[in-house]
């Protein structure tokens, strides 16, 4: 068994990166899906890789659900361990929100192992939220509700000694939704900043994906457990199946895009990564019959299944039906390769980067970016290795020395889509972001509304605009820190562009400020891209609701390492 990281992976790819004229609109980067390198399905392919060992060690929960559970991890690079604090089913105050009081279950992840005395710190401090203090090994403390259609309908049906229905649990597919995983300082958690570089949850998000990983485990724990309460030995146990396909439900709003804002580094090594993963998928020499070929009918063949075998109902977003007809579309012209050794009539060195180009204008951009992360799975250890590059710092830093003449041009060759924009309507500047007073949640409201609050979102095309316009009153060769000493305002906006000069996918086009701007977009970018998150419901255009881990391994697989080929799942039989 390997426990190593896989190797970073310097090749240039025979295909061009998509640039960022292309990429980095909103409406493109929404349609992306998850892939190998979203945050999850590389906490599982690391999980399944290394073997990770998670096992219950207590389970002291009644028959009303009230009681404590622990859970250890085994890793590579560390121990960690999951007390889980459950709580009787109340609706009174459940809400998925940050202002909620009342929850199904808390737990902490936490760098083990934990004595008798952190753990009941914890489950002092934990209810508390934004007034308690974590441990200072925890990492993170997180909190989620049961299904209102699917927990109930599980429990009655073990206790039946029966299996639940999967036309009812496909309208769903989790038992438990995540309502927090909170990290990173918050409630004195440890910063991830500051975890060792040999660290098993060093990477960004890993913490988190973990914890939710737990909150799925601990779900299918719980239903057995109260059936078993209730129906003592004829009661049945969850079924492995379907206990794999049984994720961890997830919803995300507003605050994502401020995420977007402050984190433009992780942001642009991320679709890097995915770009050049892709490109380098791309350029495969893959003839008919090749193994990449047969590998990618595969795949074609099975997100068709998944897509039809879907019963959630898309309100807004495409539905699946949709896209699994368009994905029938790309198998065929993948057909004919294989039987013609043409893409679309003519012979290509590069077939699969002919595919992708021959049907850019056939099929919608989700049925597009779905090809996009299929074809990533062609090339699963590069993609591995970029996975382990996302470790990036956020500080901005002013370089002095750099002329107003340079910095300049850098506006004009990097920000061009700014520059460009007309702001001087009031549409363009309808709308500002704050702090809900009661909620402690990120908010957009008419700016007429809420004249006094802080702005909390970025104003990018205009703090651009108005750089350009102080710079263009000064001499070309006049330094920064020249400029700086007469505009001190323009600190943060010349650290920004001077730090993240030649990074191409660092910031979405678009003014979020605007009348025009639609949240969900980017909502759906961290959502599914980065997070991995499938089914994703649209609500209200700018909450997102979805299901992580959906299929994944379950912690027998983890141990034998089985089950890493689990994305787009079949509805078990």
């Amino acid at each position: 068994m390997s426990t190593s990281r896989p190797a970073s992976v310097q090749v240039e790819p025979a295909v061009a990166l998509r640039p960022a004229e292309i990429l980095m609109k909103p409406e493109r980067l929404a349609a992306i899906q998850p892939s190998r390198l979203s945050v999850s399905r590389a906490m599982i392919a690391r999980m399944t890789r290394e073997r990770w060992d998670v096992q219950c060690l207590s389970f002291d929960i009644d028959e009303r659900a009230k009681g404590t559970a622990l859970y250890r991890i085994t890793t590579p690079g560390g121990m960690f361990d999951f007390p889980v604090f459950s709580f009787e089913f109340n609706p009174a105050g459940r809400t998925g929100r940050i202002i909620g009081r009342n929850w199904d279950m808390m737990g902490a992840l936490v760098e083990g192992p934990m004595s008798a005395a952190e753990i009941e710190h914890t489950q002092r401090e934990l209810p508390k939220l934004y007034a308690g203090r974590a441990t200072e090994r925890t990492l993170v403390w997180a909190r989620s509700n049961r299904s209102s259609r699917a927990f109930d309908h599980v429990v009655d049906s073990l206790s039946a000694g029966q299996q639940p229905e999967l036309s009812r649990l496909s309208q769903v597919c989790y038992l438990m939704r995540n309502t927090g995983l909170d990290g990173n300082g918050t409630f004195g958690t440890r910063s991830f900043r500051a975890l060792e570089s040999n660290h098993a949850l060093r990477n960004p998000l890993a913490a988190q994906m973990l914890s939710a990983y737990m909150m799925r485990e601990f779900a299918t724990d719980l239903v057995t457990n109260l059936a078993r309460h209730r129906a003592g030995s004829q009661a049945a146990s969850l079924d492995p199946a379907i206990r794999r396909f049984l994720g961890v439900g997830n919803g995300s709003a507003l605050g994502l895009i401020l995420f977007a804002n402050n984190h433009p580094r992780l942001l642009d090594r991320f679709l890097h990564a995915r770009e050049t993963a892709l490109a380098h998928a791309k350029g495969l020499a893959a003839l008919p019959g090749s193994p990449e070929i047969k590998r990618l009918q595969a795949l074609l063949d099975r997100v068709i299944r998944f897509r039809l075998e879907d019963r959630t109902v898309y309100d807004a977003l495409v539905p699946s039906d949709t896209i699994a007809a368009e994905l029938a579309i790309v198998r065929n012209a993948l057909n004919d390769y294989v039987a013609t050794g043409h893409i679309g009539g003519l012979p290509s060195p590069v077939p699969l980067a002919a595919l992708c180009d021959h049907l850019e204008s056939r099929v919608l951009p989700e049925t597009q970016e779905t090809l996009h992360s299929l074809l990533i799975e062609l090339v699963p250890e590069l993609a591995d290795s970029l996975c382990e590059t996302l470790i990036v710092s956020e500080e901005t830093t002013v370089a002095p020395g750099m002329r107003v003449g340079e910095l300049r041009q850098i506006l004009h060759d990097e920000y061009a889509w700014c520059l460009a924009m007309d702001l001087s309507t009031e549409a363009s500047r309808r709308y500002i972001w704050y702090k809900s007073a009661t909620a402690e949640e990120p908010r957009r409201g008419p700016r007429e509304e809420v004249e006094q609050a802080f702005n909390l979102g970025l104003d990018l095309p205009r703090l651009v605009q108005q750089l350009d316009i102080a710079l263009a009153s000064q001499p070309a060769d006049r330094t920064m820190a020249h400029f700086l000493l007469g505009h001190p305002e323009q600190r943060g906006i010349v650290a920004r562009v001077q730090t993240l000069r030649g990074l191409r996918y660092h910031s979405p086009h678009m003014n979020i400020m605007a009348e025009d701007f639609i949240p969900i977009q980017m909502v759906r970018l961290l959502n599914v891209g980065l997070h991995g998150i499938d089914k994703t419901r649209d609500f209200l255009n700018r909450n997102l609701r979805g299901v992580l881990y959906h299929g994944a391994p379950l912690p027998e697989d983890l141990r034998t390492g089985t089950h890493g080929d689990w994305f787009y799942p079949a509805e078990p039989v």
